[in-house]
């Protein structure tokens, strides 16, 4: 099961819009995937119309008494399923640190799940916690949405730094910008700088635009209700970025290759939508 983890320090810059829309993308190319929602303000719960589950407390997971499994809930799209949020995850990393080996624990319990699905995405929370350093641990690919400014560019050189720090050399990390306004002069230097210290950034950036911004009032992925549109095809051609990158060496990813073309990505997910 390859893990992909949608993080970022800081808030409001497209990790949940990133986190379904490709989630989505996983699961048409093929994939059976999971999407674990662990903010606690539950943005891709909603964007997905799931329900909070009565059982799902931070606490309980990380001591045992309720395993993931037992929280999975359909998406009501094919092969994508949702490990819905839970406000009490806000104190995720209390639970974690209570426990012995806690920079460990997500992984523990992640493991069982890699007998059903292909592809885990993590959507997680802004800050730096315990529970950031086990998303670390267990990812095997981070995608770092990144809005075009000179902090967001330092943010990545840091976590980079602490990537490199832990020895993590098989962790693949992949920035790209999110929330690109080219007329801004700021935006246009920023990305030439950073894209000239930063070999890995990605290909594709993510526009500002209200087309991306409604997709919280439609509650479904881009793909899923206007597989047509511009902003579909963008985050159609991201996956096909972020699914050519090879997992860590200790993981196996048996689903979600690359489709070859924005064209044939869009299109599978398009009838996707209508199966």
């Amino acid at each position: 099961m390859r893990i992909i983890a949608v993080t970022n320090i800081k808030g409001g810059v497209g990790k949940t819009t990133t986190a379904v829309n490709l989630a989505y993308l996983c699961a048409a190319a093929g994939a059976a995937t999971l999407l674990w929602d662990l903010d606690p303000q539950g943005a891709a719960t909603y964007a997905l119309q799931g329900d909070a589950q009565e059982r799902a407390s931070a606490k309980r997971l990380v001591a045992g008494k309720v395993e993931l499994q037992e929280l999975i809930l359909a998406s009501g799209y094919p092969r994508l399923d949702l490990l819905p949020a839970d406000f009490s995850y806000r104190n995720f990393a209390v639970h974690l640190a209570a426990r012995r080996h806690p920079t460990e624990r997500l992984l523990k319990m992640i493991r069982p799940l890699s007998e059903i699905y292909d592809t885990l995405f993590l959507d997680c929370p802004a800050g730096v916690s315990l529970l950031s350093e086990n998303v670390l641990r267990a990812a095997d690919l981070i995608v770092v949405p990144l809005v075009p400014t000179p902090l967001s560019v330092r943010m990545l050189e840091q976590l980079q730094e602490f990537i490199a720090r832990e020895g993590w050399t098989d962790l693949r990390l992949l920035p790209f910008f999110s929330l690109v306004d080219r007329r801004r002069s700021l935006h246009e230097q920023t990305i030439a700088a950073a894209r000239a210290r930063f070999p890995q950034l990605l290909t594709t950036e993510v526009p500002y635009w209200s087309e991306i911004e409604r997709m919280s009032v439609r509650r479904a992925p881009l793909p899923a209700s206007a597989p047509s549109s511009p902003a579909a095809l963008l985050y159609a051609r991201l996956w096909a970025e972020v699914s050519g990158e090879e997992p860590r060496a200790r993981a196996h990813c048996s689903g979600g290759a690359a489709m070859g073309t924005v064209a044939t990505l869009a299109a599978a997910a398009g009838s996707s939508s209508t199966a």
